[in-house]
């Protein structure tokens, strides 16, 4: 058995990392949020980064995606995995592309990506009840390769995983490669 000791260092170091052992942060306005336990049908954890133009591209889609699959119980948690951002730079970056009714949080030492397996921005992980990932990887297929944008997006990712998800059924592809930002998580 574990001695006292070495648990409450354990613990002590995840909460200082700013994620707790069962995934439990606090958003940029102080409340706290289970991303890793989901109280609806599911949590979008969706990686971004300010100074990424492709994660900033898809500012729209993101929006319209959740505000399409809240009714149905499905949150999204914006996760900023900018280099040194603070609150009021991020706090300017959500006015500026519309996020105003989204919760987010800074990922400054990259505990949270590591966690859900993100490795660039953007990028969607989903997580049902009982915290396992279902679905990891882009939010459509907008971009061909890293700076070819196709002219129609043709397959929606993010969206064929939810509907999947909220119907019971299984998710087509589990796992999809995003392209954009690196997110350096020291692995």
């Amino acid at each position: 058995m574990p001695r006292l000791s070495t648990i409450l260092g354990l613990t002590l170091l995840l909460a200082s990392a700013g994620v707790a052992g069962d995934g439990q942060t606090r958003d940029v306005d102080g409340r706290d949020r289970r991303l890793f336990t989901p109280w609806g049908s599911a949590n979008v954890l969706l990686f971004i980064g300010s100074d990424c133009p492709v994660s900033n591209g898809f500012a729209p889609e993101i929006r319209r995606i959740c505000d399409r699959f809240a009714a149905h119980g499905i949150s999204c948690f914006l996760v900023y995995e900018d280099t040194g951002i603070d609150a009021p730079r991020m706090r300017a970056h959500m006015a500026e592309y519309g996020y105003v009714r989204m919760p987010a949080a800074i990922d400054a030492d990259r505990t949270i990506a590591r966690r859900a397996g993100a490795s660039v921005t953007p990028q969607a992980v989903v997580i049902d009840p009982g915290g396992t990932v279902r679905y990891r990887g882009r939010i459509n297929n907008f971009y061909a390769a890293l700076g070819k944008p196709r002219q129609h997006v043709t397959v929606h990712d993010l969206r064929d995983a939810l509907e999947a998800l909220l119907a019971g059924r299984p998710i087509p592809n589990p796992e999809t490669e995003a392209l954009g930002c690196f997110i350096n998580t020291g692995k």
